[in-house]
């Protein structure tokens, strides 16, 4: 079997110490607060207390995703060194990275017809996201090929579940997610939303909740409604979350008394920048593998 590579982007939002413990290697998208231009290294030059304070305090955000001729540069590294490359991008219902990555690709195969280039859009995002590189890894331990692991991805991507919601509408609005009106009404009302990513990899409001414990009640039913065997659900859990620690682990500990027989205990990482100029503070997302996703 030959050596290869596994890669994501940034947009996993995972730790820099997690993709190293892992093997697995990342490409950074870019954001901007206030026109001036950051890139997305996973908080190693802004902290996430920082970036989420910058956008309450009002600095306009805006994301811009990894182009053509960084993705070549970046897969040409690996291919130089006789390595084979899988990189899974984030979804193309958020983002067109993806085209940019398969340009490249495009490319680098003409130029090392004897490596195999592979790129493969995840159809998802953040937590989600992460679970899919850590299920991807451990495949690849187990002994899996690169053509064996990018089969398993393209027929099980869609059993990868990521189920979120937001205690803050304010930049849900602002993204124009959510509109005015209904904003006004539902940060009046209490209203925390629960969303999923569905099988275009797009995000969908599902369920209107009044107030935290409501959507955190909501979003462990849904879990327990859609994971692989139920309650006996024995794959990994991954939470992301933005600037709201306490609720996260809370729906965290909630979930490790439903499930078990969970492999191991919950991870718990950040949102980073480009998922979270647009998410805000106060938002949770939990990915988990079950029931293929729906429209």
């Amino acid at each position: 079997m030959g050596e290869y590579i596994i890669s994501c982007c940034s947009t996993a939002d995972v730790t820099a110490e997690y993709l190293q413990e892992k093997n697995i290697e990342h490409i950074c998208f870019h954001y901007y607060l206030d026109d001036k231009p950051y890139v997305d290294d996973l908080f190693k030059s802004m902290s996430p207390k920082d970036f989420y304070q910058a956008m309450v305090d009002g600095a306009m955000t805006k994301t811009s995703q990894v182009n053509a001729d960084e993705f070549y540069q970046y897969f040409k590294g690996f291919l130089e060194r006789g390595l084979d490359v899988i990189h899974i991008t984030l979804s193309s219902g958020i983002s067109g990275v993806v085209n940019s990555a398969l340009i490249a690709a495009g490319e680098l195969r003409e130029e090392f017809p004897d490596r195999k280039m592979i790129v493969i859009d995840s159809l998802t995002a953040s937590s989600g996201y992460g679970l899919l590189m850590d299920k991807m890894v451990e495949l690849r331990n187990q002994g899996m090929s690169i053509d064996e692991l990018e089969a398993w991805v393209l027929e099980h991507r869609l059993n990868q579940n990521t189920w979120f919601f937001t205690t803050d509408l304010t930049f849900f609005i602002r993204g124009g997610r959510v509109s005015k009106l209904s904003g006004w009404f539902g940060t009046a009302l209490n209203i925390c939303p629960l969303m999923n990513i569905n099988d275009e990899g797009k995000l969908i409001p599902r369920q209107k909740c009044r107030g935290k414990k409501m959507v955190k009640k909501a979003i462990v039913d849904k879990i327990k409604e859609l994971a692989d065997d139920g309650e006996n659900y024995s794959g990994n859990i991954f939470i992301t979350h933005s600037v709201c620690y306490d609720d996260a682990r809370e729906v965290a500990d909630m979930l490790e008394a439903q499930f078990p027989h969970l492999k191991e205990k919950i991870r718990i990482f950040d949102i980073g920048p480009t998922i979270g100029a647009h998410t805000g503070p106060g938002t949770v997302a939990v990915g988990f593998w079950g029931q293929p996703k729906e429209a």
